[in-house]
């Protein structure tokens, strides 16, 4: 086991990986390689020497990694001055580097984040040194490449990455990497990825029929069909039966908004890149798909005088939402440019904050241990070294996030902390539910705002007859249906519980003969709300069986002559097997208490 810390060795590894590429393709030329979750990517630009990686190259890669490693060489911080580095790198023809040195030189934030900040105000830049091969970076690193395992990391796969994430710059070939402290730890995750890719939810949407993207309707945009959309419904339907019960009130609120209102929430300034801005044949005035649900409930708050009285009020609201997600970036359902979230806005007095989050804690339980999610929550904050990322008051923000953690102590909340985490406006309480392959998905979340409210002025009298103004509280439990469905395919392998699958039971004629006793089968069960098929006999049994399985259907229900003697059928069930021949009525009653439970 390494002395070093996991992303140390990830570091340390990218520039490993870098050097050996160096070695073998000579004039290749150096975008960014830093760390990312499992591992780290470089960004490679491979153009004058024509190459082309394909998996094959990953071998040799990988060898020439480990010789490196084998070589025990030092890894040597240096500090060079800015007018050297840029000099060096325009020698060398890397144009990426000098680009990068030159804004460093600058004084550019965003590049100086590669670099030893301190050292770069005296004119001096931090290096990394392994064999010949220099890269600007800050690090930290190994001492020497002794220090890095040579069987736990393994080059995973090359994707095309824009320099700089801007469209307009040079594609560069981009590297990913796994890595790893031991061999075992590799081993399982390479084996939890297998299994990841044999749930993948984009082959799901299109075996159970759910969904499809359209050339014509556009990039990232889901089409549902009406198993799709069913499922959808009744996801949204039972997080809003649950905020029902609780006293929520659901509105809707349009697709569009002027720019103005976005300006005074602050999202304008933060998010205006990702937005889509709708154009207007007879006005001037600059509108957006709306990206979020919370600016225009607050104009619903303010449409009239609120009394202390009124609060707490509490909206809650499905309608559709839009973000202009990079085309590389979208990815079936888990990142789309339309979709919606069981977002709730409550806007209410301090004295009422702890019980009113206390409710949205337990719904949120209350929704993971249904679909079996184990789960934990990150308390997000802010990033102290950075305070202009964040409006409001520093001393508000000191007070939220102590009021937050102790909300989490006193709802013994097992929480980890996340710097950096917090929303531009408010800090966090996240949700991170892990599934059934290990894989942590950030859910739910609740936020104490007081900034949106005093940007835009909402308030209510108070029984001293004062004007005060109302705390607003953001909270979301699935999030995005549509990256919740993703999720739970992958979480349930496309087995989907039996109250959300779109086709509950089928039931399968062995022959025209017994069609008849089918018909009645089938008229029972829809009765009772079951949602059922009735197949066709003219396929073999056998086929028609192995279509219903691939289709994942909880129940399939056979008939024959036995069955139509004992009033019977013979039933297989998902996950189980052949169960035998089974009453109707208690069959009935099986599927129902499974549906009413949620099972």
């Amino acid at each position: 086991m390494s002395k070093y810390p996991i992303e140390t060795t990830r570091h340390t590894l990218s520039h490993v990986m870098a050097y050996a590429i160096q070695q073998i393709y000579p004039d290749v030329k150096f975008g960014f390689g830093p760390v990312v979750e499992n591992g780290f990517y470089y960004d490679f630009d491979f153009s004058s020497g024509n190459y082309k990686l394909t998996e094959k190259d990953f071998i040799e890669i990988e060898k020439k990694m480990q010789k490196i490693i084998d070589d025990k060489l030092p890894v040597e911080h240096l500090y060079i001055s800015a007018e050297e580095a840029i000099k060096d790198a325009k020698a060398s023809g890397q144009k990426y580097k000098s680009e990068l040195l030159e804004e460093i030189q600058k004084g550019d934030r965003m590049a100086i984040t590669e670099a030893d900040v301190e050292k770069q105000k005296s004119g001096e830049l931090s290096f990394y040194k392994i064999g010949a091969f220099v890269d600007l970076c800050k690090g930290p690193h190994v001492e020497n490449t002794k220090d890095l395992p040579k069987d736990s990391f393994k080059i995973d796969h090359v994707a095309g990455a824009y320099w700089r994430g801007d469209e307009h710059n040079p594609m560069l070939t981009r590297i990913y990497a796994v890595a790893f402290s031991t061999k075992e730890e590799l081993d399982n995750y390479l084996i939890m990825i297998e299994e990841a890719e044999k749930r993948d939810h984009r082959k799901f949407g299109k075996q159970l029929d759910l969904y499809s993207f359209s050339e014509f309707v556009g990039s990232g945009l889901p089409l549902y069909t009406p198993r799709g959309a069913l499922v959808r419904r009744l996801l949204n339907d039972y997080v809003e039966e649950m905020q029902l019960k609780a006293n929520y009130m659901q509105v809707w609120t349009p697709q569009i908004a002027k720019a103005e209102l976005f300006k005074i929430s602050g999202h304008y300034d933060k998010y205006k890149d990702s937005m889509f801005r709708v154009v207007s044949n007879y006005s001037d005035e600059e509108f957006f798909l709306k990206p979020m649900n919370c600016p225009q409930h607050t104009q619903i708050y303010a449409s009239q005088m609120r009394s202390y009285r009124d609060l707490p009020l509490r909206y809650t609201d499905f309608a559709m939402l839009y973000r202009d997600e990079k085309p590389g970036e979208l990815s079936g359902l888990a990142r789309v440019r339309s979709f919606s979230q069981d977002d709730c806005h409550i806007f209410c007095r301090e004295d009422q904050v702890d019980e009113e989050i206390d409710v949205a804690l337990q719904m949120t339980k209350e929704i993971m241990e249904t679909f079996g999610f184990k789960y934990k929550y990150r308390l997000s904050t802010r990033d102290k070294n950075h305070p202009e990322k964040y409006l409001g008051d520093p001393n508000t923000w000191d007070k939220v996030e102590k009021w937050a953690e102790k909300i989490m102590k006193r709802n013994k909340i097992e929480y980890f902390d996340g710097p950096g985490e917090a929303a531009f406006y408010a800090p966090k309480m996240d949700l991170i539910a892990t599934d059934a392959l290990g894989r942590d998905w950030q859910l739910s979340t609740v936020q104490i705002d007081y900034v949106m409210p005093e940007r835009f002025g909402l308030t209510y009298i108070d029984k001293d007859g004062k004007e005060k103004h109302p705390i607003m509280l953001h909270r979301a439990i699935i999030g995005s249906s549509e990256r919740f469905m993703m999720i739970l395919l992958e979480h349930y392998a496309g087995a989907l519980p039996v109250w959300l699958s779109p086709v509950q039971a089928t039931i399968l004629p062995i022959s025209e003969n017994h069609k008849k006793f089918g018909k009645d089968v089938f008229e029972k069960l829809a009765e009772v709300g079951v949602r059922v098929e009735l197949g066709d006999a003219n396929e073999t049994l056998g086929k028609r069986i192995r279509e219903a399985e691939i289709q994942k259907i909880p129940y399939l229900l056979v008939i024959g002559d036995k069955e139509i003697d004992k009033k019977a059928v013979a039933v297989r069930q998902r996950g189980v097997g052949d169960i035998g021949q089974m009453d109707i009525e208690k069959l009935i009653g099986q599927i129902t208490e499974e549906i009413k439970n949620k099972k």
